[in-house]
């Protein structure tokens, strides 16, 4: 795909995840083990050819640098195109602005404006797919319209996806309008905020929103040229988790312990790629007991491990329970430890004989390198 570039734009909600996102982005917090939110829809590119891409960084961004590093595990380490991530500009006071993205665009315009490409996908982290984005590439072209907008019809499970951007759609599939998801229809046509359009369009848009300032968001800028530009909807059928809260976090890592969600996800239309760490494999003594759980390499298992994701590098002591529980990379969990729907940030020590038990509705966080 030498015409098409990819754009991720990591300008993501938090307020109902920061507990996870105190010292990180969103598209950093660590998934299904071993992988990180943002390995995605980075791969989804990769996977379709795409070679050039811009990540569009916001605050707290060195712990997503340090993962993606040079795009290596991406094949992006490329000495024409490959991976740029781009971080906001800060002042003369060192203030990064919170009104929105749009800032963030301006100051790389020249970037974009420069690439080779004649197509852009631009996308968000957010929402964790395998989506085959050639075919959404060839539909958008075939469609003859300005702008396609990715979408999934949700019928049952509307409530996973709250406060999501909606498409009200003619029967033609044409996008009318943008509204938002309050849980309260039975079926919604869910935006998954990826957009396929000519970068001379993006451009445009940037810069009359600049221009007039009619717009803090790219988001918004974009919306607001609905009525004037042919926007076209591309409907995807694979599956679709969102990342947008605590409970959906945890909800979505429990699914992916049902081994065919794992693998419409992870191999649908092309593997996920994350970064590499050269780590020995998991060691499981005579004491240890693994059921329904993924457990990535480097860990020390000694205890019992039942329904649970758990990260690089941890250790469970003998006779420690682990529950229904995500447990992050490096964490230790000591003798008679008993935790069930509970989240272990990063690096968390929990001592003997210890109980933390949350609700399957509402778990238990416990922050970064605390000890309990």
């Amino acid at each position: 795909m030498k015409d098409l570039m990819g754009i991720i734009n990591l300008s993501e909600k938090e307020d109902e995840i920061r507990e996870l996102t105190h010292h990180r982005p969103l598209a950093a917090i660590p998934i299904a083990g071993r992988y990180r939110v943002i390995d995605f829809i980075l791969s989804n590119m990769v996977n379709a050819g795409i070679e050039n891409v811009f990540v569009f960084t916001q605050a707290k961004s060195r712990p997503l640098i340090n993962h993606l590093r040079i795009g290596k595990e991406w094949d992006l380490d490329r000495k024409i195109d490959g991976l740029f991530v781009f971080n906001p500009v800060v002042n003369n006071y060192n203030f990064v602005s919170t009104r929105g993205d749009m800032a963030n665009f301006k100051n790389y315009l020249g970037y974009i404006k420069k690439s080779r490409q004649k197509y852009v996908i631009l996308s968000k982290s957010y929402m964790l797919c395998n989506i085959d984005f050639i075919d959404a590439y060839e539909f958008h072209k075939e469609s003859g319209a300005d702008i396609t907008i990715v979408y999934k019809r949700v019928k049952s499970d509307n409530k996973r996806f709250l406060n999501c951007d909606t498409l009200n759609l003619d029967e033609k599939g044409n996008v009318i309008s943008v509204g938002k998801n309050l849980g309260t229809k039975e079926d919604s046509n869910i935006s998954m905020e990826m957009y396929i359009m000519k970068k001379e369009l993006l451009l445009e848009i940037i810069e009359e929103a600049i221009i007039m300032g009619s717009a803090d968001y790219l988001k918004q800028a974009i919306v607001k040229n609905i009525e004037s530009l042919d926007v076209n909807s591309y409907p995807y059928e694979g599956y679709l988790a969102c990342i947008n809260s605590i409970n959906n976090y945890f909800k979505t890592s429990r699914e992916l312990l049902n081994i065919d969600i794992y693998n419409r996800l992870f191999y649908e239309n092309g593997p996920v790629y994350t970064r590499v760490k050269d780590e020995p494999p998991t060691k499981y003594t005579n004491s240890s007991e693994v059921i329904n759980s993924v457990v990535a390499n480097g860990c020390v298992i000694e205890g019992t491990v039942e329904n649970s994701i758990i990260g690089r590098g941890v250790k469970i002591k003998k006779g420690a329970v682990i529950k229904d529980s995500v447990i992050m990379q490096r964490c230790t969990i000591e003798e008679g430890v008993n935790l069930k729907n509970v989240i272990l940030d990063k690096s968390a020590h929990i001592t003997k004989n210890k109980v933390l038990h949350g609700d399957s509705e509402s778990p238990l966080v416990i922050k970064k390198s605390i000890k309990l």
